[in-house]
């Protein structure tokens, strides 16, 4: 099911951020899956459901125990990401309380995409010159960006983005340049496991000065494209913000389920 793609690239996805890194952790256990990098951002220190959980209450209230334990053991700030679909639907209006009640609050709620295969632009592209993410310029180029565009602290992307092992792996940053100067950003998952076959957009980011003017979308479609080479895989999932939606639409997905994001 599509939903299914959207919640296993995901947590594919932080999985391979969490990798070989110090003080990182990836591991299943008492129906959750762990995927923290023990960073000092909470979203980068997730928990995720590793099975559907329910129709009892009390099986999502002991899956959010278990990554609280977890976490609260290490001291360091979590973040538990659902998707609805891994929910049964009676326990849907008691994701908040039951999160509060372990010390998360609802952050975002984000619509998961998932599409076959893109659609024709709707209007002719601008030409970007478009640098994988593999040296240290870039690194920087993708952390600032992203810094800008998710309004958070420096420190905290580059933390993560920095760190040079996470890109030599299925996670594939990129960015877009306009006469020389990086201005958009996105990265790639690919999640051929077990008859996944899919490829997961993230970091989609432009920087104010540069937006409505079509970057992002051709940042992206050269970042499908190229992995569609590399592996034949053209299925794709992303989670959009509400700013992205109607252009995600337009270029072929569609929501199949929600996710949920809590944090402490």
């Amino acid at each position: 099911m599509s939903f299914e793609a959207v919640e296993r690239n995901l947590r594919a996805c932080f999985r391979a951020i969490a990798s070989d890194r110090p003080g990182a952790e990836a591991r299943d256990f008492a129906g959750i899956t762990i995927a923290s990098a023990g960073a000092e951002f909470q979203m980068f220190n997730s928990a995720f459901l590793a099975e559907p959980a329910g129709p009892s209450e009390a099986d999502l209230e002991r899956r959010f125990a278990a990554a609280k334990v977890h976490f609260n053991a290490r001291g360091i700030d979590w973040a538990f990401w659902l998707c609805e679909g891994l929910v049964d639907r009676s326990l849907h209006r008691r994701f908040r309380s039951t999160a509060a009640r372990h010390g998360l609050t609802w952050a975002v709620d984000l619509p998961g995409m998932y599409a076959d295969g893109l659609l024709c632009p709707r209007r002719p592209l601008p030409k970007i010159e478009v640098r994988r993410v593999a040296d240290e310029a870039t690194r920087l180029a993708f952390c600032d960006i992203g810094s800008v565009c998710f309004h958070v602290p420096m420190r905290w992307f580059r933390e993560i983005f920095l760190w040079q092992p996470m890109w030599t792996g299925p996670f594939a940053g990129y960015v877009g340049y306009v006469d020389g100067e990086p201005v958009v950003t996105a990265a790639t998952m690919v999640d051929s496991g077990a008859g996944s076959g899919v490829v997961g957009v993230y970091n989609v980011a432009t920087l104010p000065s540069h937006r409505r003017r079509g970057y992002g979308e051709a940042l992206v479609r050269h970042a499908l494209d190229a992995v569609a080479k590399e592996t034949g895989i053209r299925r794709t999932i992303l989670q959009s913000t509400k700013t992205g939606l109607a252009l995600y639409q337009q270029m072929g997905y569609r929501a199949v389920t929600k996710v949920s994001v809590y944090a402490s």
